[in-house]
């Protein structure tokens, strides 16, 4: 049974990442979009940080008040697991959960490098691939997904 719950999320994420693609990003795109995190993440009482990357460069990076340190490393490891696979860091753990191995013996990769922690997202425009990688770090691995994946279809309905 619980292989079937894995395997249906793993399709929903699958599809967000195939939906949540962009025509193009800019630097203002990406302040918009992290602004739009930190107003989410005020009105339900939570305190995250977030980092946007955008062809290496980190473009956006804030961390509210209540956040630590810890978050900048739980990013920088996040991160390297989209930046590496093209996928959402949430979509590799139940992936890797679904095939009951261990991501970083498998992939051959440290702990103190990788962490396959939902929360790390895929920046993708159409036609060109993976861009880059947005992170969000504070919450739990599903509700740091669940507001990229918000604060990505809101941007993206209101400019398509």
């Amino acid at each position: 049974m619980e292989n079937i719950n894995i395997q249906k999320k793993l399709e929903i994420i699958k599809k967000q990442e195939e939906n949540l693609v962009f025509k193009s990003f800019s630097n203002e795109d990406a302040l918009e979009i992290g602004l739009s995190i930190i107003e989410f993440a005020k009105k339900i009482k939570k305190s995250v940080a977030i980092n946007i990357v955008k062809n290496g460069q980190t473009v956006f990076h804030y961390a509210m008040d209540g956040t630590s340190s810890d978050q900048d490393e739980w990013i920088k490891k996040k991160s390297n697991v989209v930046l590496r696979h093209h996928h959402s860091s949430y979509y590799m753990r139940l992936y890797n959960e679904l095939k009951n191995r261990s991501y970083f013996e498998f992939y051959s990769v440290s702990p103190f490098d990788y962490a396959i922690h939902g929360g790390a997202f895929p920046i993708a425009i159409e036609g060109t691939g993976v861009i880059g990688v947005i992170t969000v770090s504070g919450l739990s691995q599903e509700e740091d997904h669940e507001l990229i994946v918000e604060a990505f279809t809101k941007f993206l309905n209101k400019t398509s």
